[in-house]
């Protein structure tokens, strides 16, 4: 049996404040808190009889058994599985460095959940670590988010900086950024390391991120000069983006 408090809570995780507030996320599905459970310490965890005896082995400070319909009072999703956990949001070291020494993603108010989600997934799909987020960007910890990553959010480290700043600390590193008018990539030189800045859905790339950029890219359509749709969809741009950069150190 859960509390009606319990359920007001957990429910409440579907706002940012009360995330913030309480240092906590959502997470609903038998994967993904499967998944989640080796990587972040769970606070609360809600199942049914069968999912509990079935996965003894996750460690969580409260376990609340439910029968399928209180569990459907408490979640989010409109088709809720057999779980839901309450995990505590990780605090990660901030560190301006990576770029140097690995490829990272810089993400420049990407604002929708499910596309912040599918990039997170992306990146951890393509080996990259370490994401840079906007203080505009999606939260990284909305429930939206955190189902679209599909378990990758506990691979991969979201830093939520001035991207601007972050930019101009890097030097002589490469910055790459996805325009219209650059340089097809796959003409371009592309390095193991570096920044790949996306932009936001509507706008781009900010322009006074633009500004500080070195390496100008564009994946051209086809055939070139046809007249197509305006634009790539972000998390498909930074899946194109991201493979060709990987195909290159085969």
């Amino acid at each position: 049996m859960i509390s009606k408090n319990k359920i007001k809570f957990i429910r409440s995780l579907e706002q940012k404040k009360f995330r913030k507030e309480n240092g906590v996320f959502l997470a609903e599905g038998n994967k993904l808190v499967s998944d989640l459970s080796d990587f972040f310490k769970c606070k609360i965890l809600v199942a049914t009889q069968q999912w509990l005896d079935s996965n003894r082995n996750i460690i969580a400070d409260e376990k609340i058994y439910v029968e399928k319909d209180e569990l459907s009072r408490v979640s989010l999703l409109k088709t809720p599985q057999d779980v839901l956990a309450v995990f505590e949001i990780p605090s990660y070291t901030l560190s301006m460095d990576c770029p140097r020494n690995e490829l990272c993603l810089a993400l420049d108010d990407v604002q929708d959940p499910g596309n912040l989600g599918t990039i997170i997934r992306i990146a951890d799909w393509f080996g990259i670590k370490n994401i840079y987020c906007s203080h505009g960007t999606a939260d990284a910890f909305s429930p939206k988010t955190v189902q679209a990553t599909m378990g990758a959010l506990a691979r991969v480290k979201l830093h939520y900086c001035n991207i601007k700043e972050l930019i101009s600390s890097l030097n002589d590193v490469p910055v790459f950024g996805t325009f219209l008018d650059g340089d097809s990539i796959y003409n371009n030189t592309l390095s193991s390391n570096g920044l790949i800045v996306m932009g936001n859905e509507g706008n781009g790339i900010s322009k006074e991120v633009s500004e500080l950029i070195n390496r100008r890219i564009l994946i051209p359509n086809y055939p070139q000069g046809n007249e197509t749709t305006d634009s790539l969809n972000v998390a498909v741009a930074t899946a194109i983006v991201c493979s060709e950069f990987r195909r290159r150190q085969l």
